[in-house]
């Protein structure tokens, strides 16, 4: 990543649903300014990884919204986050514009605040196309992180895949059991 030092990222920001800009305050924790660019939202059939994700059946419908996240204008993670299209059709979730306060507080607005979140993380070789988009030599590595965000009646309202550039990148959890 293009900063100082190491970068330690948390997810709580992420997942409590308070409205702000939670990437761009994480960016200027680390000197620099974090944006992002909306790719796209599409209406799609649900992979399998994502039904699983999501307690669909493959093949339900799903909105989903494409990002690039920047930290001073250089890229860093690609970000798709998925939402049952039942949950997400005629809201912000299916409009091609960023979502005020954010996407998790635009769910808790609408009765799915989340109560628990389901965090994978794994690395892999980038494929040519993330290494073109993010700007990675070739070969490099990137971090995965697949997100689920369940309501208190055990119902997936988001699924999210993360590919971070994984130079100088640690992920961090801190639980209270």
């Amino acid at each position: 990543m293009t900063s100082a030092g190491p970068w330690t990222s948390v997810s709580m920001p992420y997942v409590s649903g308070q409205r702000g800009d939670a990437w761009g305050v994480e960016a200027a924790e680390h000197g620099g300014t974090g944006t992002q660019r909306l790719l796209s939202v599409d209406e799609m059939v649900a992979s399998a990884t994502v039904a699983d994700m999501l307690g669909l059946n493959e093949g339900e419908a799903v909105v989903v919204r494409r990002r690039l996240m920047l930290f001073n204008d250089h890229p860093v993670e690609l970000v798709d986050s998925y939402y049952p299209a039942n949950i997400a059709q005629g809201t912000r979730l299916a409009e091609p514009r960023k979502i005020p306060g954010g996407a998790v507080a635009l769910l808790a607005d609408l009765g799915y605040p989340p109560r628990r979140v389901r965090e994978d993380v794994s690395a892999r070789l980038a494929t040519p196309d993330e290494r073109a988009v993010l700007e990675l030599d070739d070969p490099s590595c990137v971090l995965l992180l697949a997100r689920a965000l369940v309501t208190e009646n055990d119902l997936p309202v988001e699924a999210s895949v993360m590919t971070m550039v994984a130079d100088g990148r640690r992920l961090r959890y801190e639980l209270t059991p």
